[in-house]
C-alpha cells in the first residue's frame, strides 16, 4: 500500500533523527559538557520525537459510511472488516485507534455515566480503573470483529437520565435524541472509546481519530475544543447521494471549522460513488454527476474544489481484499489516500524538523561557544607561557600580579551578575504571579462563584466572557514581563562580553502572542459550543456551569500549563549561556592563576606546562571537529528525503 510504505518511511526518517540526536547526548557526557540544562533540553527532545503522534479525524453524521472508508484506507490488507460497519449508526461515541507497546492488543472503554461529574475524558486517560478492558485476539478475524461491536453499544435512559450526561433532547430528533413512545432515549453505553490495535500503521504513531455524529459530538464539547484542533488532518465525510445536508452543514460549521474558522488540513469526501453505478448512466454521465457534486460541496462547505474526494469506500475495501487494481482504480481511493499523504507527511515532517534544529541548534550552539571560549583561553595562556621562555623571575612576578588584578576585576563584576540573578529571580516571581496556574485557580475558583450565584443567562454570559478576557489578560501582563527579562538579559550579555571578552551572542527572544491565538481559537468554539442564546436559555444553569468547567475551562487550564513550562523553558535557556560562560570564565582565570603560580615557584615547569596547553588545545580542537560531525549527521538525517509520492494509480 502506498500509504503504508509513506508512513514506514517516515517513521524511518524520524527513527535516524532520534538516533542522531542519542549519539549527540552520549558525546556531550563523555566528553564533560553535559549539565542539568543541556539535559534536560535533550531529554525533552528525545521525548517529542519517542511521543510524536499523525493524528487523522474522520468526522461524519450517521450512515456516510465513515468507518467503511476508515477500513478500505487503513485496513484493506487484513482481509475484512476491522471497524464494525452495517446500516445506520455504527459509532457511538468517539473511538481512538493507536498503538501503544506498554499495553496489550484491547479495547478500554470508558462508561457513559462519568458524564455526571466534572472530570474530562483526558484525565479519566491517567486512571485505568475507570475503564472496562476488553482483550482483542489480533489472530482471529471474527473475534476482533465481535469485540469491536461493543463500540456500537447502546443503553435505555430516562429524559431526566440523558439530559444529566448532557445529551439534548429534540421531539422532532433533529437537533438532539428523540424520545420514544415510553419517554425514553437511547443513549450511548460508553463516552469514549480506545482501540490498541498492533497494526503496521499505527505502530508507525498514527492515530485515527471516529467520531459519531452531531448529537453525540454536541455531547462532549471537548472533541471540539482539542481532539478535533488536534488532529493534523480532518477528513469530513458526506454521501454522493444526498450532498451537503444541513445537520452535514451543521457539523461542519460548528465542529470541524469551529476553531476560528480553519480550513487547512481539512478534506472532504463524496462516499458512496458507487450508488451512480446503475447501469443506466454512462460514463460521461458518472463523471457529470460526479463533477456537480464536487462544485456544490465546494461552494457549500467554502473550500476548493480539488479538496473534495468522490470515493467508493465499500468497492476500494472490496478490491483490496480481492486484490482487484481495476476496481480499486474505479473507487478513486488511491487519489484520497496520495491527498492525505502529500496533506499529513511534508507537514508533519516540516513540524518535526523545525523543533529538532531550533532546539538542537541552540544547545550546539552554545557547546560551540564553550569550547570556543576555552580553546581562546589556552591560547592566550599559552602564547603568554611561550613569551616568558628565557625570561627572569620579576617579569614572571608582574604576569602574576597582572593575572591576580583579572581575577579580581572578574569577581568584581560577578558582584553585578549575582545583582542581576536577584532581579532575574524577583522579575521571574512576578511573570508567575501573572501567567502561573495558582493565578489560574484563582480566576477559575472566582468564575464559578460568579456563575452559581447568577440569577439570569446574561450574568452566566458575562462570567463566562469574563474568564476567557482575564486569561487574555494575564497573557499580555506577561508578555510585558518577559520584555522585561528579555532587555535585561541583553543588556547584561552586552556588557559581559565587552568587559571580560565572552562571546555570548545575543539571548533569543519570546513572544506569547502564539499562545494568545490558541486561547482566542478556543473562545471561538466556546461562543459556538456553549454562548448561544438557545443554549443559555434552554440548558439548566448547574448542567451548564458544570459542562463549562469539564470542557472549556479544562482546555484552557491544558493551554495555560503549556505556556507555563515554554516560558519556564525559556527562562532557564536565556540565563544557561550567561552562568555557563561566567563559570568557565572563572575556571580558565582560576587555572591560569594557578599555572602562573606554578612556574613562579619553580621555573623548570614552564615547557610542561606549555606542553600540557598545547594538548589540551588539540583535544579541544578534537572535540570541535567532532561536534561540527555531529551537527552535520543532525542536518543531514533532518534534510534526507522522506516521501516518494504514489501515483494515483498506485
Amino acid at each position: 500500500m502506498g500509504m503504508q510504505e509513506e508512513l514506514s518511511a517516515y517513521g524511518a526518517w524520524r527513527t535516524r533523527v532520534e538516533q542522531t540526536v542519542t549519539r549527540l547526548r552520549g558525546w556531550l557526557f563523555e566528553a564533560n559538557l553535559s549539565d542539568t540544562h543541556n539535559d534536560q533540553c535533550m531529554d525533552q527532545l528525545l521525548q517529542k520525537l519517542r511521543d510524536d503522534r499523525l493524528v487523522v479525524a474522520f468526522v461524519a453524521e450517521f450512515s456516510r459510511g465513515k468507518s467503511e472508508l476508515i477500513n478500505a484506507i487503513f485496513f484493506g490488507d487484513q482481509g475484512t472488516r476491522v471497524l464494525p460497519s452495517s446500516t445506520g449508526r455504527t459509532t457511538m461515541c468517539p473511538t481512538e485507534l493507536m498503538y501503544d507497546p506498554a499495553r496489550p492488543a484491547c479495547i478500554d472503554l470508558l462508561p457513559i455515566d462519568t458524564r455526571r461529574g466534572n472530570t474530562p475524558v483526558a484525565e479519566y486517560k491517567a486512571q485505568p480503573g475507570a475503564w472496562t478492558r476488553i482483550l482483542l485476539d489480533t489472530a482471529s478475524p471474527q473475534a476482533m470483529q465481535q469485540a469491536l461491536t461493543r463500540v456500537s453499544e447502546q443503553r435505555r435512559a430516562t429524559i431526566a437520565d440523558a439530559e444529566a450526561m448532557g445529551f439534548r433532547i429534540d421531539l422532532s430528533g433533529e437537533t438532539g435524541l428523540q424520545p420514544d413512545a415510553q419517554g425514553g432515549v437511547q443513549v450511548p453505553a460508553w463516552r469514549h472509546a480506545v482501540i490498541n490495535l498492533p497494526h503496521p500503521l499505527l505502530r508507525q504513531g498514527l492515530v485515527i481519530l471516529d467520531t459519531p455524529g452531531l448529537n453525540a459530538i454536541g455531547a462532549e464539547p471537548e472533541l471540539t475544543l482539542s481532539l478535533l484542533p488536534a488532529a493534523h488532518a480532518v477528513l469530513f465525510v458526506l454521501g454522493m447521494d444526498t450532498g451537503v445536508t444541513q445537520s452535514d452543514l451543521g457539523v461542519w460549521k460548528t465542529h470541524v471549522t469551529a476553531a476560528g474558522g480553519s480550513r487547512q488540513g481539512r478534506i472532504a469526501v463524496l462516499n458512496k460513488m458507487d450508488s451512480l453505478w446503475d447501469g443506466l448512466r454512462s460514463e460521461a454521465q458518472i463523471e457529470a454527476e460526479i463533477q456537480r457534486q464536487i462544485e456544490s460541496c465546494a461552494v457549500t462547505l467554502d473550500i476548493p474544489a480539488s479538496r473534495v474526494f468522490p470515493v467508493s469506500a465499500q468497492k476500494g475495501l472490496l478490491a483490496r481484499i480481492q486484490h482487484d487494481d481495476a476496481l480499486l482504480a474505479r473507487s478513486r481511493l488511491p487519489q484520497l489516500e496520495r491527498a492525505l499523504v502529500e496533506d499529513l507527511l511534508p507537514a508533519k515532517r516540516d513540524i518535526v524538523a523545525a523543533a529538532v534544529e531550533h532546539d538542537a541548534g541552540e544547545l550546539i550552539s552554545r557547546m560551540r561557544e564553550l569550547l570556543a571560549g576555552r580553546k581562546r583561553g589556552l591560547d592566550e595562556q599559552q602564547a603568554e607561557f611561550s613569551d616568558l621562555r628565557g625570561k627572569n623571575r620579576g617579569v614572571i612576578q608582574y604576569m602574576l600580579k597582572r593575572v591576580k588584578a583579572e581575577k579580581e576585576e572578574f569577581e568584581r563584576g560577578l558582584e553585578r551578575f549575582y545583582a542581576t540573578r536577584n532581579v532575574f529571580s524577583s522579575q521571574t516571581n512576578a511573570l508567575f504571579a501573572h501567567l502561573g496556574m495558582d493565578a489560574l485557580r484563582t480566576r477559575t475558583n472566582h468564575t464559578r462563584e460568579v456563575m452559581e450565584a447568577a440569577n439570569f443567562s446574561l450574568q452566566l454570559r458575562d462570567a463566562m466572557n469574563a474568564f476567557f478576557e482575564g486569561v487574555r489578560e494575564s497573557l499580555r501582563q506577561s508578555a510585558t514581563s518577559v520584555d522585561e527579562i528579555f532587555h535585561m538579559m541583553e543588556a547584561m550579555y552586552q556588557r559581559f562580553s565587552t568587559e571580560h571578552d565572552l562571546r555570548l551572542g545575543v539571548p533569543v527572544p519570546f513572544s506569547v502572542q502564539r499562545y494568545e491565538k490558541d486561547i482566542n481559537r478556543l473562545e471561538t468554539a466556546f461562543h459556538q459550543q456553549f454562548n448561544t442564546w438557545l443554549n443559555l436559555l434552554t440548558t439548566e444553569k448547574r448542567q451548564l456551569t458544570q459542562r463549562f468547567f469539564e470542557t472549556v475551562a479544562v482546555q484552557v487550564r491544558k493551554h495555560m500549563e503549556v505556556v507555563n513550562r515554554d516560558v519556564e523553558h525559556w527562562l532557564r535557556a536565556i540565563m544557561a549561556p550567561l552562568e555557563n560562560q561566567v563559570r568557565e570564565h572563572q575556571r580558565q582565570l582560576k587555572r591560569r592563576l594557578e599555572s602562573v603560580k606554578r612556574i613562579h615557584e619553580a621555573t623548570d615547569t614552564l615547557e610542561e606546562r606549555i606542553e600540557d596547553l598545547r594538548q589540551t588545545g588539540a583535544a579541544i580542537d578534537q572535540q570541535l571537529e567532532e561536534l561540527g560531525r555531529l551537527q552535520g549527521a543532525l542536518e543531514s538525517a533532518l534534510r534526507a528525503p522522506v516521501l516518494r509520492v504514489v501515483s494515483a494509480a498506485a
